[in-house]
């Protein structure tokens, strides 16, 4: 990280020229004033050293000059850049591929299946600081949430807004896979991981899995799927004329295509069957190999002038104390 000093007017500092006329003038003063004393002799008194005060008189002025440069350094608006440049650092680039079809709503995982992934994925982004992540979502069609990026906060922020009945009802896995295979296809990274998690069969898009886990295989993209659902039945609130009731219905996850789909692209198939053992899928995942890419940070400046101005006022109260005080009586 670089951090120097710019200013936002420095044009404003040939304002200080105006000083010149100033101390010119304040020496000009200075050699006009004498005092005048009848002595038979200064001998001896040319012996005296002189007064603390007669060197200390220059103390106001020289303040004051710079109360004037410390105002016109606020004018001139210091900011601090802090810049944080291109650099090369271990990682990979993950795609999150989401289902959030209605069935995510299954509550066989606390508090269901949705939340549960997304509070998982985002402690596994949290895990992840030097990688690019993206973000894919799915049900009857799909779209990219968030493109690859380092900037996790913002990607955190992103995983509020996601939820069941956001686009048109299904399960894509097809279209979703594609979707998250364009954000990757020209990656430079050597490694390319996509997580996709569903927790159905696809029945929905233009397009098959296999064929989109082929066209993976091509960009030599690894795809790790997860299988979320409890074996047998899990419960499932449904809206009725009587309000929300809870009913068990059956689990159906196409885990052979999942596992193709795996096995094409040279990853693995993972079944997560509760919170715990999705816990555990995505640490397994965690352990996957790194390697370099191209991080891009971002410039950051802050306004300065704030301590020019207090230490301006400071340096003020000063001369205004040292004015009315101890150089009372000095011209």
């Amino acid at each position: 990280m670089m951090e120097s000093i710019t200013f936002a007017h420095p044009k404003v500092f040939f304002g200080a020229l105006l000083l010149i006329p100033y101390i010119a003038w304040y020496i000009w003063k200075r050699n006009q004033m004498s005092a005048s004393l009848s002595l038979s002799s200064t001998k001896k008194l040319s012996a005296l050293p002189n007064s603390w005060k007669y060197y200390g008189r220059h103390i106001i002025p020289i303040l004051n000059i710079g109360v004037v440069l410390l105002l016109i350094t606020c004018l001139a608006r210091p900011q601090s850049f802090k810049r944080w440049e291109n650099s090369l650092t271990k990682g990979i680039d993950i795609v999150l591929a989401i289902d959030v079809s209605s069935s995510m709503l299954a509550q066989d995982f606390t508090p269901n299946r949705l939340e549960a992934a997304k509070v998982v994925a985002q402690k596994f982004i949290a895990g992840r600081p030097n990688d690019r992540i993206g973000l894919v979502v799915f049900s009857g069609e799909s779209f990219t949430q968030c493109p690859l990026t380092t900037d996790h906060a913002t990607l955190q922020n992103l995983f509020h807004n996601i939820k069941s009945g956001m686009i048109e009802d299904g399960t894509a896995i097809g279209s979703g896979l594609a979707t998250a295979i364009s954000r990757l296809k020209s990656s430079k990274a050597k490694s390319k991981v996509i997580i996709l998690l569903t927790d159905g069969a696809n029945n929905r898009g233009e397009i098959s899995p296999l064929t989109a886990a082929d066209i993976a295989q091509t960009y030599d993209i690894r795809v790790y799927t997860i299988g979320v659902g409890t074996h047998g039945t899990a419960p499932y609130p449904f809206e009725t004329q009587y309000g929300r009731r809870i009913q068990q219905v059956p689990v159906k996850i196409d885990e052979e295509t999942l596992e193709k789909i795996s096995d094409k692209t040279n990853a693995s198939y993972f079944r997560a069957t509760g919170n715990e053992s999705l816990k555990e899928v995505y640490q397994e995942i965690d352990k996957l190999e790194k390697s370099k890419i191209e991080v891009k940070k971002y410039s950051k400046k802050n306004e300065e002038f704030g301590k020019y101005a207090v230490l301006a006022l400071i340096l003020l109260l000063v001369s205004i104390l040292l004015r009315n005080t101890i150089f009372r009586n000095i011209p």
